[in-house]
């Protein structure tokens, strides 16, 4: 056995090094830069954020022009070797890094620059920025936001290109909304610009999918005007049983259902082993924001607590967790070792509600790691998100109906311990208690939160629904070798 492993390795060895070989020689034959293998660059580019998920590349280019990035993509068709942009690198599943060995990472994190133009108020952002740095700019610059996530060290590339959800999204929607149009860097190293008016089934495409498709070297966001202030809250809640969280639940889920809760107000519920809360910003003051939330402590018999005003950036930054917001730099270093699964749901029948309940209450509560459930308040008649039409973009999650709740479940260890074995079950079986007593119609998943261990069958499923078949049909136009490919990436449609 040892002879026959060894010769298996000796056989697929010089098939690495001549591919690793192949991608160096094309790269330097057309300037594009790279990270030296094993440098100090190399291993900051390569280390993952989510360290139970390391690849090795084949090679690490770092543009600095569309050129360069034009002719990385060309090398990389032109050798064989899968290609995959890489631009915050808060990919969950490692997908910036390839979410497997061999691949060349398009390290995009050196060309960060946004401008904002005063005369349109569009917002002119290169592919490797990070939110904060956005959010920094367009306030300074103009006073001016578009809708996106909260932590300022995510890329706006992965983040907008597949929903991109925060603290903004009940009153505007998601960032992918507010994208106007883009240059994209296709399989073939041509550039294309997407718009509405401009290959336009791409342009879709690009809005729910894009990782799937091509290398966007540039967007075009348009902004909204930051309001002058916003009020940040916490709602105690009292779930400490599992009638509790069904009873509070249920009436949440209604209040959100029946159109209760204002466009202004963004909330979420945050649950781990020691407490449970309603967060959120509200867009307006304090004396607003007590207003409108007065029906909903009554409803839920709870209290107002941490009550405070901010500027837009003041707001951005108390949900940020983090001590530096305006982030360009490439040593950027946030790591964690975690298991994560998302679900997108439609309001939750009695019977689910009490599954979810009682897994909860007595097994998520004994696990002593630092996991976390939220449950962002998505949907519902007053949401931006489901005002889009459901066609729109080929981000599937729009139904007012149907989507009501987007959650996050996320489980971590500390430290140098490593994710343990076990660990896994915990996070599956609290995601079928919830979809067991669903029908496919009601629940979906959101790629942001990608969980590597679905197949790829089952990721394109439920991270696209209905929207898949044309993905795999604009997939077989536009790439159908797969230059850009990752193990849950969308296939092309057969001929």
């Amino acid at each position: 056995m040892a002879a026959v492993l060894a010769a298996a390795a000796a056989a697929a060895s010089p098939q690495s090094h001549a591919e690793r070989a192949a991608i160096d020689d094309c790269l330097q034959e057309a300037r594009v830069p790279v990270d030296a293998r094993n440098s100090t660059e190399w291993k900051q580019d390569a280390r993952p954020f989510n360290q139970r998920l390391p690849y090795t590349p084949a090679a690490i280019a770092v543009p600095t022009t569309v050129g360069h990035i034009q002719a990385a993509v060309s090398c990389a068709a032109k050798v064989g070797v899968k290609v995959n942009a890489k631009s915050g690198g808060h990919s969950y599943a490692s997908f910036g890094l390839g979410g497997e060995d061999g691949h060349l990472v398009v390290e995009l994190d050196r060309m960060y620059n946004v401008t904002l133009d005063p005369e349109t108020n569009i917002a002119t952002v290169q592919p490797g920025a990070r939110l904060g740095h956005i959010a920094t700019v367009l306030y300074d610059d103009g006073k001016r936001a578009f809708s996106h996530g909260t932590c300022p060290g995510v890329g706006v590339g992965g983040h907008s290109l597949h929903g991109g959800f925060g603290f903004s999204s009940h009153t505007h929607g998601l960032a992918v909304d507010w994208i106007a149009s883009a240059s994209v860097v296709l399989a073939n190293g041509s550039l294309v610009t997407v718009s509405e008016t401009e290959n336009v089934d791409l342009f879709w495409a690009l809005r729910g999918a894009g990782s799937n498709f091509g290398i966007v070297t540039s967007f075009r966001f348009k902004t909204f005007a930051a309001p002058p202030t916003v009020t940040s809250y916490q709602i105690n809640l009292p779930w400490s049983t599992s009638s509790a969280i069904v009873k509070g639940w249920g009436a949440l889920q209604d209040w959100l259902q029946n159109g209760s809760m204002p466009a202004e107000m963004n909330m979420r519920v945050l649950g781990n082993a020691y407490q449970t809360q309603l967060q959120g910003l509200y867009h307006g003051n304090a004396s607003a924001l007590r207003t409108a939330v007065a029906p909903l402590l009554t409803l839920l018999n709870a209290t107002l607590s941490n009550v405070r005003e901010h500027d837009w950036m003041g707001g951005f930054e108390n949900y940020a967790y983090s001590n530096e917001i305006d982030i360009t730099t490439p040593s950027y270093n946030a790591a964690e070792t975690f298991y994560a699964k998302s679900l997108v749901t439609s309001a939750l029948p009695t019977s689910v509600l009490q599954n979810v309940a009682d897994y909860w209450t007595n097994t998520a509560k004994k696990v002593s790691r630092a996991w976390y459930i939220i449950i962002d308040l998505y949907g519902g008649p007053t949401s931006a998100i489901t005002k889009v039409q459901p066609d729109a973009t080929s981000y599937a999650y729009r139904d007012p109906k149907k989507h009501l709740f987007l959650y996050e479940l996320y489980d971590r260890s500390f430290g140098s311990s490593s994710y343990p074995t076990d660990g896994f079950a915990f996070l599956d079986g609290w995601v079928r208690a919830f979809t067991d007593g669903l029908d496919t119609a009601q629940w979906g998943m959101y790629i942001n939160y990608a969980d590597p261990r679905l197949s790829r069958t089952e990721a394109q499923q439920v991270y696209y629904r209905q929207n898949l078949a044309r993905l795999q049909r604009i997939k077989q136009m536009v790439d159908p070798t797969e230059v850009f490919y990752y193990p849950q990436a969308v296939e092309p449609a057969e001929r």
